[in-house]
């Protein structure tokens, strides 16, 4: 499961002309739902957007406090396209996302679950499978992606370059872009 997650100053939903959703300051949600995803991926993402600090304190400190914490709200939107493949050609491939039926369940899980763990009319979403209009004004701008496939980078060595591990889904390996080997850097 994957979400882009923006710190906004308002928000709002429109299908057809019509505003559907709005939110006053909180968090904007773009949520991919992928063919493995779970229940357990449900519970990770939705307390890491509930948990994740984006805000300023009451006494200015940045990164301090989260959307619970602000009392503030959070509009999410379905968006399938987050699962597209792109490493392949110009034309995106979306066989990671899940079939539509499945993913609005799954979607249906998170409000709910996201509704018990906060207030529940501070929880707004878009209209699942619908062409929307997302309107944003984005505070910062501040912007984060998140995934419940556990990635973890570690340094660069001499026997490796950089590796690059999933714990779920494709364990491929990366080389670290070194700026001196590519020619890039600054002289």
């Amino acid at each position: 499961m994957r979400a882009v997650v923006q710190r906004v100053a308002s928000a709002s939903v429109s299908v057809d002309g019509d505003v559907i959703s709005s939110i006053s300051r909180g968090l904007m949600v773009l949520v991919g739902i992928g063919t493995d995803d779970t229940l357990a991926d449900v519970e990770t993402l939705s307390n890491k957007i509930l948990s994740l600090r984006v805000f300023s304190d009451d006494r200015g400190g940045m990164w301090k406090a989260s959307v619970k914490d602000i009392a503030g709200e959070v509009l999410c939107v379905s968006q399938f396209t987050l699962m597209a493949n792109t490493t392949k050609g110009n034309k995106p491939d979306f066989h990671r996302a899940m079939s539509s039926e499945s993913s609005r369940q799954l979607y249906s899980v998170l409000l709910e679950k996201m509704r018990r763990l906060y207030v529940a009319d501070r929880i707004q979403d878009g209209q699942f499978g619908a062409t929307m209009n997302v309107s944003l004004m984005n505070e910062g701008p501040v912007t984060f992606t998140l995934d419940t496939r556990k990635f973890e980078y570690v340094t660069a060595n001499s026997s490796s370059g950089g590796l690059a591990k999933s714990a779920k889904g494709a364990g491929t390996t990366k080389h670290s872009f070194n700026p001196e080997e590519s020619g890039v850097a600054d002289s």
